[in-house]
C-alpha cells in the first residue's frame, strides 16, 4: 500500500521543506518510488487544477471541490505505483479551512469525507512542534526583511480565529492552528509522528527523529524485499 507521508509544523520557518527534501532522498536512496509533492504545487498539479481555479476566481474553495480534487489525487497515485509520497503542507488543508472561516464542528466532518477518499493509501501526518514566535522569526531571515509584514497581513485578510493585527495575535492564531490540526488528525485515527521540540534540534537530527518514527509503517530494512524497506498494511500502531 502507498504510504502518504504529509508533513506539517508549528509555524513557518519550522523546517517542513528541509525535512520533505530529506524524507525524499532517504526512501528513494533504499530503492523505494517516491513522490515529492512540494508546497507550490497544488496551484501546478492537473488533478487539483480545480483548486487553483476556484481560489483564483473566488480566494475560496468550496469543500466538495477538495474532496473531489482529492479523490483524483489518489486515483493518480495508484495508476503510478508509487511507494511514498512526500507532501509538503498539503493534507489534511485543515489551516486552509480555518482560513476561510471553518469551525471545528465543519472540520471534523470534512476529515471524515477526506478519511474515507484516502482509505486506498496510508496517510501519516508528521508534525514538527516548536515555538511558533522563534520559527517566525527564522522564516522572516530566511525569506527577507518584508516577509513577517506579508505573513501577518494574509493571516489579517483572512477570517481566521482569533483574528490577526500583528506578530503576538498570530502567534495566537498559529497555537489554535496546532491544537485543531492534532486533535483532528488523532481522532480520525491517522498515523501522527510529532517530532518535539523540531526547532531545537538540526535538520539532521529532525530527519533521523523522523525515520524513527516511521518505521511503524514503512517498515525496517529487510534484504529480501527489492525496495529495501519491508512496506506494511496501513495499521496505526497502538498508542502508549
Amino acid at each position: 500500500m502507498t504510504v502518504l507521508i504529509t508533513v506539517w509544523g508549528a509555524s513557518p520557518g519550522v523546517g517542513k521543506s528541509t525535512l520533505c527534501a530529506g524524507l525524499s532522498r532517504w526512501l528513494a536512496d533504499a530503492g523505494l518510488r517516491v513522490d515529492h509533492f512540494r508546497e507550490e504545487e497544488i496551484l501546478t498539479r492537473p488533478q487539483f487544477a480545480p483548486v487553483a481555479e476556484e481560489f483564483k476566481a473566488t480566494g475560496a474553495v468550496d469543500l466538495g471541490t477538495l474532496i473531489a480534487t482529492t479523490a483524483e489525487f489518489v486515483d493518480s497515485v495508484l495508476a503510478t505505483g508509487d511507494d511514498v509520497v512526500i507532501a509538503d503542507a498539503l493534507m489534511p488543508f485543515v489551516p486552509t479551512l480555518l482560513a476561510m472561516g471553518h469551525g471545528e464542528e465543519t472540520i471534523d466532518a470534512f476529515m471524515t469525507d477526506l478519511t474515507d477518499v484516502l482509505a486506498p493509501i496510508c496517510p501519516v501526518m508528521v508534525f514538527l512542534d516548536g515555538n511558533a514566535e522563534a520559527a517566525l522569526s527564522r522564516a522572516a531571515s530566511r525569506e527577507g526583511e518584508h516577509w513577517l509584514d506579508w505573513y501577518v497581513e494574509k493571516l489579517a485578510r483572512s477570517e481566521v480565529s482569533p483574528p490577526v493585527a500583528d506578530v503576538a495575535s498570530a502567534v495566537k492564531y498559529l497555537l489554535r492552528e496546532r491544537a485543531v490540526t492534532l486533535d483532528t488528525v488523532g481522532r480520525k485515527n491517522w498515523g501522527l509522528v510529532v517530532i518535539e521540540p523540531a526547532d531545537g534540534l538540526p535538520p539532521d537530527d529532525v530527519l533521523r527523529v523522523a525515520q524513527r518514527g516511521l518505521r511503524p509503517w514503512l517498515g525496517r530494512p529487510a534484504p529480501l524485499n527489492r525496495t529495501g524497506l519491508a512496506m506494511r498494511n496501513c495499521r496505526t500502531p497502538p498508542r502508549p
